[in-house]
């Protein structure tokens, strides 16, 4: 075990991760090969300021959840098993077919490419009903 931080009352921050990824670094972890986070608010920052050549990698397991929020919960487990065969896949080859086999099939309609970049066209202004709202 590296280490056990009790985070600030007002939540984890950049501050706070600052301070705990500098405290293993000064205790002889001076380098990471890969770190594999959640992507909390200033996670990836701290990391690259702490130790510049880590690259910062979501979870995969956050990765999902992450994606599931924009598809409709109908939807949730055809895209589970299609990310878990591009996840398990034996070689960066096999994983890249396994995707664009997986971009290439109808999927929830929130997974769809909007009309606007299916064409180019500048996007109409849509009501987000208090959700953010993003072309990207």
């Amino acid at each position: 075990m590296l280490g056990l931080w009790l985070g600030p009352t007002g939540g984890e921050g950049a501050k706070h991760w600052a301070a705990m990824l500098g405290q293993l670094r000064n205790r002889g972890l001076a380098d990471a090969l890969i770190v594999c986070c959640d992507g909390l608010r200033g996670l990836p920052e701290s990391i690259r300021a702490t130790w510049p050549e880590a690259p910062a990698q979501t979870c995969v397991a956050h990765m999902a959840r992450d994606s599931l929020r924009y598809a409709s919960k109908t939807h949730w487990g055809p895209i589970t098993r299609s990310m878990r065969e591009i996840c398990t896949a034996p070689t960066a080859e096999a994983a890249g077919a396994r995707f664009e086999a997986f971009a290439g099939r109808p999927q929830s309609p929130a997974l769809s490419p909007l009309p606007s970049e299916r064409t180019g066209a500048t996007p109409p202004a849509r009501p987000t009903a208090g959700r953010p709202y993003s072309t990207h």
